[in-house]
């Protein structure tokens, strides 16, 4: 019997040992460690909710640590959220990490309208407990007061209140669903001002309206998604675009940022004799369809530097009448693989019975531009016999290969097949290198051709050396 009891001691304990947990240190001396001693929300417009950071939590440790508390310092005053491995709150008790594993917290803020002009700062921490030792993560938002802009509960769009809008760039100006600007009705947007819309919102011209956007080579127009903390700040495709629509008149761009959107400037087709819209010394970059589209439109274009589109960085189709100057059209797009050429113009489109219906291209001129991009042909002529095929590129850096004939003299002339060699600071610079090909290699005919183009999209001044540089950028 004694010899059984043995045994049968022999197996109880085996059973607890092999069920015993990880023993949880009491020492005060257990220190975690954090994936950031600061978590930073950049930018975040007042009651417009942030972006989602978090926080990865690490237990070091060999054995298991139990968190008696995590809490946000301010409790039910702070202005961030927090959730802690898929559970929301303020405040956690008895929260247990394994040994050298980790947990994650998730954290948003929402800022409370301040009625001022300049930015706010918020702060708070989270406080961890472990065993007694107190550890501490800070909280930072930094935020901004706004002008909102949005329609009646449900619907979409709105007309701006006034016939004569201005926009001024005291107060950011967050736009939700699309602002119309009613027929005969004008918006200006002043140098400096700031217009962020969120998704699935943007700007319309309804016929006869017209909107003018007046930036400065120092203080130009930003246009962006109403996300700008990461990883927001580069994502295409937050919002709508820019629609000047048909019989749209006078509109005019200069000195603006326009970026993020799926189109920036949609240009769509008119019956009168100015352009649809004149845009100078602008940038339009990241946008997952297109940064020009063109249907039918008249537009002039001067300085533009329009890179990294999903699709094409200008789109010119269904005929139309365009000039472009000194500009840099560039395609580094590096979300997925891009289908098109980054340049495609046509003069036809096919309708509702499968029938061709042709556009008179009049004008499609392009002078001392940069055209280049990853694709082995970054220009697509889609343009049939049935309708006007006017196109002529003009001492151009151009990116094609044998299906585009640069060396037809009637629609090309001193075209330079070769990498025009940006400055590798960046891909959504496009400035030029010093050894560039087009540094010095523009036509000062095309420059000086009405209006003169003086400066480049910086500002600087375009006789710096023996000639203008090709594209929209002075090499200094």
């Amino acid at each position: 019997m004694n010899a059984f009891r043995f045994l049968g001691f022999l197996l109880i304990m085996t059973l607890v040992l092999a069920c015993k947990k990880d023993t949880l240190p009491t020492d005060r001396e257990v220190t975690l460690r954090f994936s950031q001693d600061t978590v930073i929300f950049d930018t975040v417009f007042t009651t417009i909710g942030s972006a989602t950071q978090y926080l990865k939590v690490f237990n070091p440790e060999k054995s298991a640590v139990n968190l008696s508390d995590i809490r946000l310092a301010r409790g039910s005053a702070s202005k961030f959220r927090m959730n802690v491995d898929g559970v929301p709150g303020i405040q956690f008790q008895d929260v247990e990490i394994p040994a050298e594993d980790s947990i994650y917290i998730f954290l948003e803020v929402t800022l409370d309208p301040n009625n001022m002009n300049t930015p706010l700062i918020v702060t708070d921490s989270i406080l961890f407990t472990t065993h007694g030792n107190v550890q501490d993560v800070d909280l930072v938002a930094w935020g901004q007061d706004a002008y909102f802009h949005a329609p009646p509960p449900g619907y979409s769009a709105f007309f701006l209140n006034t016939c004569n809008t201005v926009w001024n760039n005291d107060k950011p100006h967050v736009v939700y669903g699309y602002a119309l600007i009613d027929t005969s009705c004008s918006l200006t947007i002043n140098a400096g001002a700031g217009i962020y819309f969120h998704a699935n919102s943007g700007l319309i011209a309804l016929s006869n309206a017209s909107l003018h956007i007046n930036g400065t080579a120092t203080d130009p127009v930003r246009i962006e998604g109403d996300r700008l903390d990461p990883p927001y700040e580069d994502i295409p495709g937050q919002w709508g675009r820019i629609w000047l629509s048909a019989g749209s008149v006078d509109n005019t761009v200069d000195y603006a940022i326009i970026r993020n959107g799926s189109v920036g400037i949609h240009a769509d087709t008119v019956g009168n004799t100015n352009p649809t819209v004149t845009l100078r010394n602008t940038v339009i970059e990241n946008m997952s369809i297109a940064g020009i589209l063109a249907q039918g439109a008249r537009i002039e274009g001067e300085n533009l530097m329009v890179s990294n589109c999903g699709e094409y960085v200008l789109a010119l189709a269904l005929g139309g009448d365009y000039k472009f100057r000194h500009c840099t059209f560039a395609n580094e797009w590096s979300y997925e693989v891009r289908q098109t050429a980054l340049l495609g113009i046509s003069n036809w489109y096919e309708d509702v019975d499968k029938k061709i219906q042709h556009r008179d291209l009049t004008q499609a001129y392009f002078g001392n531009c940069i055209i280049y991009g990853t694709q082995a042909n970054e220009v697509d002529l889609s343009l049939k016999a049935g309708a006007l095929s006017n196109y002529f590129f003009e001492n151009c850096i151009m990116k094609v290969d044998g299906t585009v004939n640069i060396n037809d003299g009637s629609h090309f002339q001193n075209i330079t097949k070769v990498n025009p060699l940006f400055q590798p600071d960046g891909i959504y610079t496009y400035a030029l290198d010093s050894l560039s090909p087009a540094v010095d290699k523009g036509l000062s005919t095309i420059t000086n051709d009405a209006p003169i183009i003086t400066v480049d999209i910086t500002g600087n001044t375009r006789t710096q050396g023996t000639g203008p540089d090709i594209g929209a950028f002075e090499k200094r």
